[in-house]
């Protein structure tokens, strides 16, 4: 599975609401912000932008499934919710330095079988449930090494 797959199988309004969700000050706090408005092929950056830039930037996924593209989308969705990601480490007790954990650490003793659905289940009600779904599928796929894609049930 790839990155991509991750936003392709999340859907495209899941997609939306995560691009709109992206903080332009934590951008520019972690230095990423010129990056990303490269990436995403726009002029200006701003709240307006990332609203009409995701029917095009969807497509692009689906067309290209751009590693690169789908990473600095990752990247500017995640940075933009650090909070979500430290209690979520935090609650599955996984070692991290606000938020980041090292590269080649071995952390996947720490998500045991049902980790996705009980994360889910603690946190959906207190951060936004794409970002959270996001992130749990991230997290699967960067330290799990999953091989699909976590969705709640309905």
């Amino acid at each position: 599975m790839q990155l991509s797959d991750i936003f392709l199988r999340l859907g495209e309004s899941n997609f939306e609401q995560m691009l709109r969700s992206v903080s332009l000050g934590r951008l520019r706090t972690y230095q990423l912000f010129d990056a990303f408005k490269t990436r995403l092929r726009v002029q200006k950056l701003n709240t307006e932008t990332l609203r009409k830039v995701g029917p095009r930037t969807w497509a692009r996924l689906q067309e290209e499934g751009s590693a690169d593209l789908a990473t600095e989308l990752s990247q500017a969705i995640l940075i933009s919710h650090m909070d979500m990601i430290q209690a979520v480490l935090n609650d599955l007790g996984i070692p991290h330095q606000d938020g980041f954990f090292e590269k080649d650490a071995d952390l996947s003793r720490y998500l045991s079988d049902g980790w996705q659905q009980r994360a889910w289940d603690k946190f959906n009600a207190s951060y936004p449930p794409p970002a959270l779904l996001f992130y749990l599928n991230h997290l699967g796929w960067e330290v799990g090494k999953a091989e699909d894609v976590f969705s709640p049930p309905a």
